[in-house]
């Protein structure tokens, strides 16, 4: 519990982004008053990912130019401050996972449990939308989830990274019993889909990436076998080289055609058109492939290869309806670690510190970052 819980109407610290790798304190009035399904939460830990990166180094949202200042975060944790009069599964002081996007609850996609494909989402830092890097944050109440005891605030912090990884391998993917499953990309979401897909039974899972480094932190957290991606030849095409690397990966790891050594499942989580195309290669027929990693607009594939062998080429965009209940589940009952994962830590002062240690993906203490955390403002703190 905190020693010095915000009130409605207090003044609250924001970390608002003023343009390219600018980053200023801010202290403002905090929100209105909750209506009847929503909740007031003040946010504790704020995990730093890729989407918050671009946008730290590029001040675009997509592919537009930010128009004005605005706070940026959305893998957060928080304790509930105040409800509103309708809300019954939560209480104050309640220790939560936020879920950051909020759809309409009235179009198609909401009613048919699609809400991650909402026209009129309202997702935190997106679209000009301030996110949780605040003293003080309002959203609709069932989109905080009680954490069990067992799992703490910054743990809490990494269920929506966890959420994607989660929805990547059960609703997307639809991983088959006993799957050999080879993720491509071992950064955070990369290392938390291989964790869901050995927590969910796969039989075999492969991490590729081109950093020796992560592909040792991998092997140690959860990956079966690792493959440090192969060099370029002069003069080779990527469509060349992709078939190429292919070819080595399957030699290296014994990984056949056919049978109990092919791959069932290829996830992306690069956006590496290389790796895209290496991973089409090596799956199996019939085989799926999921794209997580958002890349280029535009990218070869080896339609030949994805025709021939029937592949089922999907894509996965956040996650919908039971995915966070189940990625806390899955860390509650200890199938998933996340505190390996939380490598670098900084008070709320430092949070120019942190997003620094993200850019330069290693930490003044010489340590490889995989996740950094940003805690609460000062009077937040436990």
């Amino acid at each position: 519990m905190t020693t010095s819980t915000p009130q409605l109407g207090d003044e609250i610290p924001v970390w608002k982004l003023m343009g390219v790798e600018e980053l200023q304190p801010e202290v403002r009035k905090g929100p209105t008053s909750p209506g009847p399904h929503e909740a007031i939460v003040a946010p504790q830990w704020n995990g730093l990912c890729g989407s918050d990166m671009h946008i730290y180094l590029t001040a675009l949202l997509g592919e537009e130019k930010m128009k004005e200042p605005f706070v940026l975060g959305h893998e957060a944790s928080g304790i509930v401050v105040q409800l509103g009069s309708a809300v019954k599964d939560l209480k104050v002081g309640d220790r939560v996972a936020i879920e950051p996007g909020e759809g309409c609850g009235r179009c198609g996609d909401c009613k048919k449990g699609a809400y991650n494909h909402c026209d009129d989402m309202k997702f935190a830092a997106a679209d000009g939308r301030d996110g949780t890097l605040q003293g003080l944050y309002k959203l609709p109440a069932d989109l905080c989830y009680k954490l069990p005891e067992s799992i703490s605030l910054e743990e809490g912090a990494l269920m929506e990274p966890l959420a994607v990884a989660v929805n990547a391998i059960t609703n997307i993917a639809k991983l088959p019993h006993s799957a050999n499953v080879v993720v491509f990309g071992a950064g955070p979401v990369g290392l938390l889909t291989m964790a869901v897909a050995k927590a969910l039974g796969a039989r075999r899972i492969i991490a590729v990436d081109v950093q020796k480094e992560r592909l040792d932190f991998a092997r140690e957290y959860v990956a079966t076998d690792v493959h440090v991606a192969s060099p370029t030849k002069e003069g080779e095409t990527r469509e060349e080289y992709s078939q190429r690397h292919a070819g080595i990966i399957r030699e290296s790891l014994e990984i056949t055609d056919r049978g109990i050594e092919a791959l069932d499942v290829v996830i992306d989580c690069s956006a590496a058109e290389v790796c895209m195309q290496t991973g089409l290669w090596l799956l199996r027929r019939k085989g799926t492939y999921v794209q997580v990693g958002c890349g280029p607009l535009y990218v070869k594939l080896p339609m030949r290869i994805i025709a021939d062998r029937e592949l089922v080429v999907k894509g996965c965009f956040r996650y919908g309806p039971g995915i966070y209940p189940m990625a806390i589940d899955l860390v509650s009952r200890g199938l998933i670690d996340l505190k390996p994962l939380i490598t670098h830590k900084f008070a709320w002062e430092d949070a120019v510190k942190a997003f620094e240690t993200t850019k330069a993906a290693k930490g003044e203490d010489g340590k490889m970052a995989i996740k950094v955390m940003i805690g609460p403002p000062p009077r937040l703190r436990e």
